[in-house]
């Protein structure tokens, strides 16, 4: 369970911004939940794909982990940080393309 993320979403924002084409959101319910997704989104994508990020920034302790692939940036949020920061709202442009409850 402690790889399972919670409220998934993949938005597509090309055409709203340069920085990236695709955002993946999820949530972890505590710092050790957020390491282990780390964890295994960078085991998975570098197994399956042979890519690792370009750069990794936050530490699960904070809340927040973004996993920036280029074309794909990550976040892995506690669900009270990723409230607080509301990217959903932000990015609302976005075309959903994957949710996951």
């Amino acid at each position: 369970m402690e790889k399972k993320g919670e409220n998934i979403l993949l938005l597509d924002i090309r055409g709203l911004t340069q920085l990236t084409d695709y955002f993946v959101l999820c949530s972890g319910t505590s710092d050790r939940q957020l390491q282990a997704l780390e964890s295994s989104v960078e085991e998975e994508v570098k197994e399956s794909l042979d890519v690792s990020p370009l750069h990794v920034e936050g530490e699960p302790s904070s809340g927040w982990v973004l996993m920036d692939y280029g074309p794909v940036v990550v976040h892995l949020f506690t669900p009270e940080v990723r409230e607080y920061y509301n990217l959903e709202t932000l990015w609302r442009g976005g075309k959903v393309v994957l949710r996951i409850q």
